[in-house]
């Protein structure tokens, strides 16, 4: 029999969420997938993170259930371009974001998640080593500020959380009487990370609403995708969790790609007759590929004990 692992990302509808096998972020999900030893993937995503669980997981079937389901820090990076930019920074370490396509990850010494940007980051500079970090220009330029890097920096940001403004949360803010927190991703932009109580990863976004401790009656802003919330809410429905606004009066910042993942979409991809299969990317593409994602693998396992 076919075993068809399903993922689903935190920022899918609740509904996709519900019939997953596993929710969570997109390397999370690639190596869950790894090691389900699946048959099929069921990538509920955007194309970046299905072509991490092909680079992953080769020898399985991956399946995409929308085949536009891309995203902006890709479509905004002409590889190329990227190439030229790499050649000009020769004796740098190029440190790349996981969300980036094949062929980016391909150009890259280091791959990076949220979670562990910091400490590869960290570990990087007290080695003596120069750094040139891609695709995302504000989580670049949030470490820049932070800890007093010189990073060149490329350009191209994500479209949900460059949305996010000062001035509307200043809006916000003063709509509030009370206690209040600002968690944030840092793909955010750097103004507004600056005023965060947090900031994070989607998973631990995630995890500090989990062990907020503080006043009951808070209000949590939060400056990431709105399908994070549905998390959120689930495991602290006592907690007033709204999405950070991106201009004033508004309260909803969806990732277009991620949405695409409709119900119908999925289960015709679980069945067999729906979806784009990630079939394209070459042997020599998928191990080029592969090195700077072992690289932060292999770190993490030093590292996080």
């Amino acid at each position: 029999m076919t075993k068809v692992v399903t993922l689903a990302h935190y920022y899918t509808t609740p509904e996709i969420q519900e019939l997953a096998d596993k929710v969570g972020d997109s390397l999370e999900l690639s190596l869950y997938a790894r090691d389900a030893q699946a048959d099929v993937i069921v990538f509920a995503g955007v194309r970046f993170m299905a072509e991490t669980a092909k680079i992953l997981n080769p020898q399985t079937k991956v399946v995409l259930p929308h085949s536009d389901s891309t995203c902006s820090l890709v479509t905004m990076t002409d590889i190329a371009r990227l190439k030229k930019w790499r050649e000009e920074h020769a004796d740098y370490v190029h440190v790349a974001y996981v969300n980036s396509s094949a062929e980016h990850k391909a150009l890259a010494d280091w791959i990076v998640t949220s979670r562990n940007v910091d400490d590869i980051i960290a570990h990087l500079y007290a080695e003596g080593k120069k750094v040139i970090y891609s695709p995302d220009r504000n989580m670049g330029a949030y470490l820049n500020f932070e800890y007093g890097y010189d990073m060149p920096l490329w350009e191209a940001v994500c479209e949900v959380h460059d949305k996010f403004n000062q001035q509307a949360l200043d809006n916000a803010y003063a709509s509030v009487s009370g206690a209040k927190f600002l968690i944030a991703h840092p793909e955010s932009p750097l103004p507004v990370l600056h005023g965060a109580d947090y900031i994070g990863s989607t998973s631990q976004m995630l995890n500090w609403v989990r062990d907020f401790d503080g006043e009951a009656s808070a209000v949590i802003f939060v400056a990431t995708e709105d399908g994070i919330l549905y998390n959120m809410r689930k495991a602290r429905p006592d907690l007033d969790l709204r999405q950070a606004p991106i201009y004033s009066g508004c309260q909803c910042n969806s990732c277009p790609y991620m949405k695409l993942n409709s119900l119908d979409a999925v289960r015709a991809a679980q069945a067999g007759n729906g979806g784009v299969e990630i079939n394209y990317l070459t042997p020599e593409l998928i191990e080029l590929a592969r090195k700077p994602i072992d690289r932060m693998l292999e770190f993490s396992q030093r590292y996080y004990k």
